[in-house]
């Protein structure tokens, strides 16, 4: 059976509707970054979108390739996620989608190294007509969070994010949203095929105890 990031890393991804501490170890991804609306009809973000999936899914059916990544095993490609901000903005301005800036990303097993990512963007852009060259290897070191699962519309989000703030100064918490420490979201349904009342988003937020200097 394939490795199934969701089942085999539950605390990360399987998140309960109630805010909770997390430590998230360092991990690669595969990378887009971009600015503008992310509803806009094949605007920036979609277009991102596409070239995260076209790259994801080259390694994932790398082995039945000539190419042979070293310590492969089959698994199932881990769900979108994506790192927000707004420039000059403190908290998120939901009625201005044209000023995010973001990061879209997939997660990669382990085993995928540097190398392997290039050769996967440089096979998807021959194979697939599909210009991937923006996109990049991305190493995240996360640490201590606190997240919660949202469910419903993105623009219901201040709601959840604002018991995610009572719960961290109840526990001693601030948030540590810096240039390099960013809100997070992993996306858990498949906004085209799931009505809005029901998509589910994990929302992440880095944190550190009151009085702690950020180490980012």
């Amino acid at each position: 059976m394939a490795f199934d990031f969701k089942k085999e890393y539950k605390e990360y991804y399987m998140q309960k509707n109630k805010p909770e501490i997390v430590d998230i170890p360092k991990a690669n991804y595969i990378a887009v970054r971009g600015k503008g609306d992310p509803n806009e009809a094949g605007g920036a973000y979609q277009q991102a979108i596409s070239v995260l999936y076209a790259v994801a899914y080259t390694l994932k059916m790398s082995y039945k390739t000539d190419y042979k990544i070293e310590g492969f095993f089959e698994y199932v490609v881990p769900p979108l996620e994506g790192f927000w901000w707004q420039d000059n903005i403190d908290g998120v301005n939901y009625t201005d989608k044209s000023t995010f800036n973001w990061i879209s990303v997939i997660r990669l097993p382990d085993f995928v190294t540097k190398k392997d990512f290039e050769w996967a963007v440089e096979t998807a852009t021959k194979k697939k007509g599909l210009d991937c060259s923006s996109a990049e290897f991305m190493t995240v070191d996360e640490g201590l969070c606190v997240q919660i699962m949202h469910l419903g519309s993105f623009d219901d989000e201040p709601a959840t994010v604002a018991l995610m703030d009572e719960y961290l100064a109840e526990n001693g918490y601030v948030n540590d949203i810096t240039t390099t420490r960013l809100h997070h979201e992993i996306y858990m349904s498949d906004a085209r095929k799931v009505a809005p009342e029901k998509w589910k988003t994990v929302i992440r937020h880095p944190i550190k105890k009151i009085g702690v200097n950020s180490r980012f």
